[in-house]
């Protein structure tokens, strides 16, 4: 199927997002399938292909990639999902994330439980609570663009990430224990890839130079490497050799200072048993 079936959007379809649910119908509709026939064919539950339609939900490169295919619309979904994703994403953070896309080696100190490693139902409470409202829509739009964000660990050759976890972000739990529980043994999954290493820093390390904000170190391919600092309410990205190389020694520190990987799995066990009991 030809890109020119698609119709010009109307005067209220101005963003990615809606040019996206527009195709989704369009190319359906051209097609002659029902709702239920591509949720038959493609796998993908109904009610979630209808919401994804009518712009509700955002959903996941890998889900546009199969509809692509299915309709024969080469690459145009996955281009249109791109663009609705980067709306999403606003500011200094979205450079960021482009340059995490791209990364070849990741080292972060997290604060707080990173984006790369959450549930989707941890990610919906956490990104709930903000201080600006969304409305459900915008809501459900962040968690599809946190969580696609993880598609980067799939890749072949997965780029190599290592975290050093504060205590601290262990230590507050969900309202809900369920969502916490699976929190918690998704981190003990994740830790088990072998391009994934995950430290905690325990309480008992101390002071250091990294506390109150959260550190990423980004390596490319070429070598060059750059560097987020990220507070509760804004975020700094460095691209300065010397100042990432600064970042970089403040890190090292602070892995000398965590608990090792299997002692780190040990420690979040522990916790999944206690907050079990």
């Amino acid at each position: 199927m030809g890109i020119d079936v698609l119709e010009r959007p109307n005067e209220g379809q101005q963003n990615a997002r809606d040019a996206l649910s527009h195709a989704l119908k369009t190319f359906r509709e051209t097609s002659g399938k029902s709702l239920s026939q591509v949720a038959e064919d493609t796998g993908y539950d109904r009610t979630y292909l209808n919401r994804l339609e009518n712009g509700e939900r955002l959903s996941k490169q890998m889900l546009m990639e199969d509809l692509d295919t299915y309709y024969g619309t080469g690459n145009l979904l996955v281009r249109l999902w791109k663009m609705a994703r980067d709306e999403v994403i606003a500011g200094t953070y979205k450079l960021f994330v482009q340059y995490e896309a791209n990364a070849v080696i990741m080292h972060k100190y997290m604060a707080a439980i990173p984006g790369l490693l959450q549930t989707e139902d941890y990610a919906r409470v956490v990104l709930s609570s903000a201080a600006n409202q969304w409305s459900e829509v915008e809501l459900e739009a962040q968690v599809d663009a946190r969580i696609s964000r993880q598609e980067i660990l799939q890749r072949v050759p997965a780029p190599s990430m290592r975290v050093i976890l504060d205590e601290s972000a262990l230590r507050r739990p969900t309202a809900d224990p369920k969502i916490w529980a699976g929190q918690l043994s998704h981190l003990v999954e994740s830790a088990a890839q072998p391009a994934i290493v995950l430290q905690v820093l325990p309480f008992t390390a101390g002071v250091h130079d990294l506390m109150g904000g959260s550190l990423s170190l980004l390596w490319q391919a070429d070598g060059t490497g750059v560097a987020y600092f990220e507070g509760s309410k804004s975020g700094e990205l460095i691209e300065d050799p010397e100042e990432v190389s600064q970042h970089r020694l403040s890190y090292d520190h602070l892995r000398d200072s965590a608990l090792s990987p299997s002692a780190s799995v040990e420690f979040i066990r522990d916790l999944m048993e206690g907050s079990t009991s």
